[in-house]
């Protein structure tokens, strides 16, 4: 199975957006303190890194 790049950032696309939907919600289930603050954030991080990997997809 060949991969070239826009395979692997299709990939590495789907794989953060997953990681970054978890952390979120362990941030808005799992921790009711500050620590939920702070997953939801890396979260958020996430899913803008998905985004750009996103929009790359094609121009590399």
């Amino acid at each position: 199975m060949g991969m070239n790049k826009n395979t692997i950032l299709g990939w590495a696309t789907l794989i953060m957006i997953l990681m970054g939907l978890l952390l979120i919600g362990l941030g808005a289930f799992r921790y009711d303190d500050v620590a939920g603050w702070g997953f939801a954030a890396v979260g958020v991080g996430f899913l803008a890194n998905a985004w750009v990997f996103s929009s790359l997809k094609g121009r590399v």
